[in-house]
């Protein structure tokens, strides 16, 4: 994808939605490019939308195991995995 930085300028903005479609329709032309895909779980992230966001790191990771997506995904399991003990034992 040629348009990472519209893409960033789109989710700096709040336009997250309009980020995944862009981000969406480049892959649907390139499946194998990794960094779209560890932009859209970013974006995804944006939304707390963690599922989705972990799918697509995922997928940038079996593409390229060295991608960002490995420290990314890493965070998101830290957010999942969060369990406040006090906030269930008062």
């Amino acid at each position: 994808m040629e348009n990472f930085d519209h893409v960033q300028q789109l989710m700096s903005s709040g336009k997250v939605n309009e980020a995944i479609a862009l981000l969406k329709a480049a892959i649907a032309d390139n499946p194998t490019d990794d960094r779209a895909l560890y932009m859209l779980g970013n974006a995804y992230c944006r939304l707390s939308d963690w599922r989705n966001a972990s799918a697509c790191y995922h997928q940038a990771i079996e593409l390229n195991p060295e991608s960002p997506a490995v420290e990314a995904d890493k965070k998101i399991q830290e957010i999942l995995n969060f369990y406040c003990h006090d906030l269930y034992n008062p």
